[in-house]
């Protein structure tokens, strides 16, 4: 439950988008609030909505279930097997009913999978026969941030069907209007400076500057100080397992070790903190759930400071949080959910299906890039060792630390290090160019720049290049019409920019907002 939160501008479009029942994807950098934003709309709608996610963990972590459960499909569903095993369901009135399905994670969701969706609640929606059954869906994730999985195996087949393993791609999206509501508000982050080096990682667009200020971090002798929290990122579990699995040896004294009590449905590849949990005194580990007293939150540091118990009662373990503050940790119990419809109360609920309790930390000396996404600390060593190896993986990694001077880089940043699928750059700009010629056509922007340039006055313009930067720049515009870049044809316009203090050339279709100034 989030009792308070900053209602920004960017919370409060979004909120509106999702109240007035159109489809809407809620996107923006790390650290903006998507999973707060959620929690809220959770809260406070009163629509009947569930919320799936692509992974277990990260169902569990939003209560909800993940999109194979609550559709019922199994690890090999297809388009085609929906079509022929699920003409019949159990449950078929909890899918009339829903009114909002909202799918976390969606940078991780293929388009295979959004069809399946898709071909089922043709079959069983509120609206038979039309896209998605006539449910709002609300997506919210970074396309920037880790992709889907598609193995070696099913790479040639599924490349010969979809133009992408992207949600974007889906058959489906040809056939329904998606708002996209991007929120700017970082909250991990305040330092200005790498702010900027992370969005230019973000997208591709890091400079010799940006390298530089970024690998003044490089100290490949670095040991953490023992007083100090300082994670260990890696790309790798078996380098997270084998730093952990050292670092714990290396510590004197008994090993403690706790086996997780899983009670119903739960999944095991869901369980959101080890099924044998083994510490001692002095182990470094993060909490890894949201404490209802407010103590700390999913990815807070810290370390075991001592261990007591009495017979026939739970151990207690005392753990030194990254500020000092020292906290009793006892086993917390995680859910499972699965939502129904409630015949009496006539609106989609959900009930508890599974438990898992164990207690809420793992060992965390280490852990890998994937497994920190969606967290924040204060301290963190990354460590690319051979290199990375998937689409967004640099920028998840560099920004989960708050600031630079947090961050220790155990081999010098890279340019090869930082992949970006352009596919993603193409569907976003292409979006923001789409809807910006809604407001205000490009001819109109062409007349607009038009008479600013007979009157020697200036525009001002949101510029979005293609690799999805977007800058504010104040123009002095010179002339207008068509010309050419690479054999290739354009309306633009030429100016001084005083952003660059140069005379620049500018795409008009490119330009999101324009208005004339002094």
């Amino acid at each position: 439950m989030v009792d308070t939160i900053e209602i920004n501008a960017g919370f409060r479009k979004a909120l509106d988008a999702v109240e007035g029942g159109g489809n809407v994807f809620i996107t923006g950098r790390a650290g903006t609030g998507k999973s707060t934003l959620l929690q809220y709309f959770r809260d406070n709608t009163g629509k009947n909505i569930a919320v799936v996610a692509p992974t277990g963990v990260g169902a569990v972590n939003v209560g909800g279930q993940t999109i194979h459960s609550f559709f019922g499909f199994r690890p090999d569903i297809t388009v085609g097997k929906v079509k022929k095993t699920y003409q019949k369901i159990r449950k078929a009135k909890l899918y009339r009913e829903l009114e909002v399905l909202v799918v976390d994670e969606i940078s991780m969701v293929r388009a295979d999978l959004l069809d399946c969706v898709d071909a089922f609640l043709r079959l069983h929606g509120p609206k038979r026969g039309q896209p998605l059954g006539g449910i709002q869906l609300v997506f919210i994730g970074d396309l920037y941030q880790l992709p889907p999985v598609v193995t070696y195996r099913e790479k040639k087949v599924f490349e010969s069907y979809y133009d992408s393993p992207y949600f974007f791609s889906a058959k489906v999206m040809e056939e329904v209007e998606f708002e996209i509501v991007e929120l700017t508000k970082i909250y991990r982050q305040t330092d200005a400076e790498f702010i900027d080096i992370l969005n230019a990682v973000r997208n591709k667009s890091i400079t010799e500057g940006h390298l530089e200020l970024l690998n003044a971090r490089f100290d490949p002798g670095f040991e953490a100080p023992e007083e100090e929290f300082y994670i260990y990122l890696t790309t790798t579990n078996a380098k997270a397992a084998a730093v952990n699995g050292e670092s714990l040896a290396r510590l004197p004294g008994r090993e403690f070790s706790y086996q997780a009590v899983i009670g119903g449905e739960f999944e095991e590849r869901s369980a959101p903190a080890p099924h044998v949990l083994s510490v001692k005194k002095g182990a470094q580990v993060m909490l890894v759930n949201n404490d209802r007293e407010g103590r700390w939150i999913n990815g807070t540091v810290g370390r075991v400071v001592d261990i007591h118990g009495a017979r026939d009662e739970e151990d207690i373990l005392l753990v030194e949080l990254n500020d000092g503050e020292l906290v009793e940790v006892l086993p917390h119990t995680w859910e499972m959910y699965q939502f129904y419809y409630d015949e009496q109360e006539k609106k989609v609920d959900s009930k508890a299906v599974g438990s898992f309790t164990q207690y809420p930390l793992i060992l965390a000396w280490s852990i890998t890039i994937h497994k920190s996404q969606g967290k924040t600390f204060e301290k963190a060593i990354v460590d690319f060792d051979r290199g990375t190896f998937a689409h967004g993986q640099a920028y998840v990694a560099l920004s989960r630390c708050v600031s630079l001077a947090g961050l220790v880089l155990k081999k010098p940043v890279e340019p090869r290090h930082i992949m970006i699928d352009w596919k993603v750059s193409k569907y976003l700009t292409g979006r923001a160019y789409a809807e910006a010629e809604k407001r205000l056509s490009a001819d109109a922007k062409a007349r607009i720049i038009e008479r600013a340039a007979e009157e020697g006055s200036r525009v001002k313009i949101v510029y979005l290049k293609a690799d999805n930067t977007k800058s504010r720049r104040v123009v002095s515009p010179a002339r207008v019409g068509e010309m050419e870049y690479q054999g290739k044809a354009f309306l633009g316009f030429s100016g001084f920019d005083e952003l660059r203090g140069e005379e620049r050339v500018f795409r008009v279709d490119r330009v999101l907002e324009i208005e004339r100034v002094g």
